[in-house]
């Protein structure tokens, strides 16, 4: 396994699994993008906003693919929504979903950039949210 590895399996370990934010200060670099801003603290700030709707949620790693100071992270997450989510309001349902992440390094080891996509229309459907196609020209 490289560095980089390694630190991709503990970021989703400690931060997104056990929640312990130390981790992200020593593993996050002062200029990666989060939620309204840069750093370990922005970062922090998504994982506190997801964690708010769903407190237990937890990430499996499925496959990890590593080089050029780089890590992508494939991987299924479930979770009880138990707090607001977007416009959803709590609805203690289960969810499980997919996706990936992924991660630039630099030099000295940190996290760069994240970069995750995921299966946010699988989510909203297990939540129960209608989603109708938009009307075509002459639809009533």
């Amino acid at each position: 396994m490289t560095d980089v590895e390694v630190a991709a399996r503990r970021f989703v370990a400690d931060v997104w699994n056990a929640g312990r934010e130390e981790s992200a200060y020593e593993l996050v670099a002062p200029e990666c993008p989060g939620l309204g801003g840069v750093g370990p603290d922005a970062v922090l700030a998504w994982h506190r906003d997801r964690r708010a709707s769903f407190p237990d949620l937890r990430y499996k790693i499925v496959e990890v693919v590593a080089g050029g100071g780089r890590v992508a992270v494939r991987w299924r997450a479930a979770g009880t929504q138990a707090g607001q989510f977007g416009p959803v309001p709590p609805t203690g349902r289960v969810v499980s979903y997919s996706g990936a992440s992924f991660l630039r390094f630099d030099e000295a080891g940190r996290i760069v950039d994240v970069w995750s996509v995921n299966e946010l229309f699988q989510v909203l459907q297990q939540l129960g949210v209608q989603m109708l196609p938009p009307l075509t020209p002459g639809e009533a």
